[in-house]
């Protein structure tokens, strides 16, 4: 239910109705079971017990209502720590597994404290449960409500962003650490940061040893309600409670939303080799999708699925998401695999499923930004088909275009034109405008931008599986050398295939995603798939905002001019015609002799005229005239301006293959163009032009 704080300005909190609620006289546990015969609720004094100080029998007869146990324990406080032990039937064939000596997490758990502990009688021993008191101070914070298509998404890991010696701060990999860079982000100019998963996930193995590959990302939920206790510099039990919110209130003061990636597709109690953890102890039949009752089906590719769309699971979902709202002002989500949403019990794809209507309906997250990764482990793609208007998707087939074109694959060129100008072949159909589409060139999961021009093939052997992990489909080049070299010939057009990817990106219609470091050219030396490892190899290197400040001021600038331009960021799709009754068209391509484009001819070159909005999308006047002058073939050519553009004033604001700083003209006060109108394009290059003003008496 939502609460209304007695004191300071309106806020609110929301209190999920199962795990460990504080009352005025002890705490109340709720956990739902089903089949269970007896539930026990294991008590501890301190993190490192590796046995109960009491344990309380739930009476079936009095502390059962209907499949929820409940009850009132008097005298406990908030840091309590708990587990829950349930009996039941054995009978895998059928999908139960319940173990009576099993130590269980509470699928509601808001806090864990400790680690997995060591075993010698064959009992695992998961973190503890701890009871949290939600009494935080947020004075004036509330979600910032940015329009989507506003947005500049930084995707970054908490621990990685400042782990590294190199960032000379308090309080290295934490959330405390993240609010010591914030001027960081701030002058970045992005708009939100979407963070990898920081609910709970296994930091030892479950025998209390640091397992042989890490999980480094954090791909492996083990209490969706608990922020993660490794990211605390706190190490005492809910410490992470108040700094996670610590970090989005500082956050969101400078003016950066935060939008969690979050995992309600598996979780890591594994397959039927795994281990009993929590929801396996409890319901396993309504927890997972089961194959022949024994088996766990596996569209997440981690061992299990979830079994979102069980009205139990969906409910405790919904209870989850408002609760990282509401408690914790979280700003949006972005949900890993989330095609496994629309999976039905049986694991079928579904057409409307519930789930994620219901996500994009809740009043409660009304405010919020909801993503869909839209696809899955088990062949399901739904890019361009995932949900209605409210939810944005990972656009994967813009990685794959704007590589493809930037690479010089033949037939790329329609590709392109087509996810610069918003993917309307994915979402227009349905009634959603462009920023549905979440453009990115590259993610956590592959290259990096920079080992995206430096290797041609996966460098994945310091994971320790032979190099078999990972995607062989990078679409990447080394241009004539793997890995770093000092050839300059090779080292220049690199960086400018950088530049033009980011460039391409931050210019695009839609919502841009950039991955944290690529805006410094942070290398993991060939590793498409380093979700092991927890070193340098990961972490952010500070000393390159030094060494690349150059690409960082060509970033810093894109992101500035995208922020003050609603020509790039338009809410409806381009349509090829006239404007406020200017002669200009909103979009048109042409050929490098400034003909118009034959789509036939599969150039690999062209040059794109977008048009400033209407005034009824841009009431200020702010938006400019664009030319934009693609080459990505290995040869120099020339370039007509298009005639269109005679009589309007025309300076340089980019240019990928000159020099910084005149790479880039952050006060648009760059060269103008030769009098004859005919722009020389060197190999592998863009150049984008910008009109003055575009005056009310030319839009009418």
């Amino acid at each position: 239910m939502l609460m209304r704080q007695p004191t300071g300005n309106l806020q609110f909190t929301y209190q999920p109705p199962f795990g460990a609620t504080l009352q005025e006289n002890g705490v109340q546990f709720s956990v739902f079971s089903r089949s269970a015969t007896a539930m026990r609720l294991l008590l501890y004094n301190k993190v490192t017990d590796q046995e109960p100080a009491d344990v309380i029998e739930f009476d079936r007869e009095t502390d059962r209502w209907g499949d929820v146990w409940s009850l009132n324990v008097k005298g406990l406080e908030a840091g309590q720590l708990y587990h829950y032990q349930a009996s039941g039937p054995w009978d895998p064939a059928k999908g139960q597994r319940f173990d009576s000596a099993a130590r269980l997490i509470d699928p509601y758990a808001q806090a864990l404290a400790g680690t997995f502990g060591r075993s010698t009688d064959g009992v695992v021993r998961p973190p503890k449960c701890v009871v949290v008191k939600d009494d935080f101070d947020w004075e004036d914070d509330r979600h910032l409500r940015r329009d989507l298509s506003e947005s500049v998404i930084y995707e970054m890991h908490v621990r990685g962003f400042t782990k590294s010696r190199t960032a000379k701060i308090k309080c290295p990999g934490t959330y405390l650490g993240v609010i010591e860079k914030i001027p960081y982000l701030q002058s970045l100019g992005v708009t939100a940061v979407e963070l990898m998963p920081v609910n709970e996930f296994p930091i030892l193995d479950i025998y209390g040893n640091p397992p042989q590959r890490p999980n480094y990302w954090g791909y492996d939920p083990m209490a969706f309600f608990s922020p993660h206790r490794g990211y605390a510099h706190d190490k005492r039990p809910g410490a992470q409670v108040n700094e996670f919110k610590q970090m989005v209130k500082a956050l969101h003061a400078a003016g950066i939303e935060v939008i969690l990636d979050v995992v309600f597709n598996h979780t890591c109690e594994g397959n039927e080799q795994g281990p009993t953890l929590s929801f396996k102890g409890l319901e396993n039949q309504v927890y997972y999708i089961l194959s022949e009752g024994e088996h766990y089906t596996n569209y997440s590719g981690c061992g299990n699925t979830l079994n979102g769309n069980h009205p139990v699971v969906r409910e405790m979902i919904f209870h989850c998401l408002r609760h990282w709202v509401h408690n914790y002002h979280v700003d949006g989500f972005r949900f890993d695999l989330a095609s496994i949403l629309s999976r039905d019990r049986g694991g079928n794809l579904v057409p409307n499923p519930p789930m994620v209507e219901l996500i994009a309906e809740d009043p409660l997250l009304a405010d919020t930004k909801i993503i869909a990764e839209a696809w899955d482990a088990a062949g399901a793609y739904q890019v361009g088909s995932f949900g209605n208007h409210r939810w944005a998707e990972w656009n994967g087939r813009y990685r794959d275009d704007v590589r493809g074109f930037w690479r010089g694959d033949g037939g790329t060129l329609g590709a392109l034109a087509t996810r610069l100008a918003g993917s309307s072949d994915l979402y227009e159909h349905a009634g959603r405008p462009p920023f549905c589409s979440i453009n990115f060139i590259t993610s956590h999961d592959g290259f990096t931008l920079n080992d995206l021009v430096s290797y041609k093939d996966k460098h994945n052997m310091a994971n320790g599986e032979d190099n078999r992990d990972g995607d062989n489909h990078n679409i990447s080049d080394n241009y004539g050398v793997e890995g770093p070299t000092r050839k300059k010939g090779v080292n220049t057009i690199r960086g400018r295939q950088i530049r033009n990817m980011l460039a391409t990106l931050l210019l695009s219609q839609g919502v841009p995603m950039i991955v944290s470091g690529d805006e410094v050219r942070r290398t993991a030396r060939g590793n498409n798939n380093a979700y092991c490892q927890d070193n340098d190899l990961s972490w952010f290197d500070w000393r390159l905002v030094e060494k690349n400040k150059d690409v960082l001021r060509f970033v810093q600038s894109l992101i500035h001019f995208r922020r003050q331009q609603p020509t790039v960021r338009r809410v409806n799709f381009l349509t090829g015609q006239p404007v406020d009754g200017r002669l200009i068209r909103d979009v048109s391509w042409y050929a490098d002799d400034g003909s118009p484009l034959d789509w036939g001819q599969h150039h690999l070159s062209m040059v794109a005229y977008i048009a400033a909005p209407s005034r009824a999308e841009d009431p200020a006047g702010l938006g400019r005239d664009l030319v934009m002058m693609f080459n990505s073939t290995g040869e120099d050519r020339t370039q007509q301006l298009p005639a269109v553009g005679r009589g309007m004033k025309w300076n340089l604001f980019l240019d990928t293959a000159a020099d910084s700083p005149k790479d880039i003209y952050p006060e648009l006060n760059g060269p103008m163009p030769p009098s004859n109108r005919a722009v020389d394009m060197p190999c592998h290059s863009l150049k984008v032009f910008v009109s003055g003003k575009v005056s009310a008496k030319r839009r009418k």
